[in-house]
């Protein structure tokens, strides 16, 4: 009978680990910036994001250089001219400050729309590829290991590689 009672406690404890075993999710973990970054496709937006910002700066500050010689002329010949042109003068460069205030904001509109655009398929790629691994591999969540993502510990699977595998590069 003490033999029985060992031998029960003994499958009921094997059963109970098996099904603990089993129970337990499996996690991996990766850098989700990191593989952004890495994307050749991620270089090549960038690049292209940087481009566009120049040549928006690059007419900005023709405009501003622009406004600044005209202020300086106004300025000079001030004293000369009549106080009703003056003023014309004065509302002439404020128009041409809110001309440029306009364009620097409708760029930086454009830049982030330009951005989404771009980063959307990419950031789609990447979780594609993210959750094929993840699945192949028998994962049952993939956690994002980037900085600041609220993960402490990520010494589990890292599928960094794999995931750059099933991208290509």
């Amino acid at each position: 009978m003490k033999h029985f009672k060992t031998l029960v406690i003994a499958v009921v404890l094997a059963v109970g680990s098996i099904s603990f075993a089993s129970a337990q999710s499996k996690v991996a973990h990766i850098d989700v910036q990191q593989l952004m970054k890495d994307m050749p496709a991620m270089k090549t937006a960038q690049a292209e994001l940087q481009k566009l910002s120049e040549n928006y700066q690059n007419d900005i500050k023709t405009s501003y250089q622009e406004l600044q010689t005209k202020m300086s002329l106004y300025q000079n010949e001030a004293a000369t001219k009549s106080q009703d042109e003056n003023q014309k003068r004065a509302a002439e460069v404020d128009g041409m400050q809110k001309t440029i205030m306009q364009a620097q904001q409708q760029a930086q509109k454009e830049l982030q729309e330009k951005e989404l655009e771009l980063l959307q398929p990419i950031m789609q790629k990447a979780n594609d590829a993210i959750q094929k691994v993840g699945k192949e591999k028998g994962f049952q969540y993939v956690l994002d290991a980037s900085p600041g993502s609220g993960v402490i510990l990520a010494e589990g699977t890292d599928i960094m590689a794999d995931v750059k595998k099933e991208l290509g590069f």
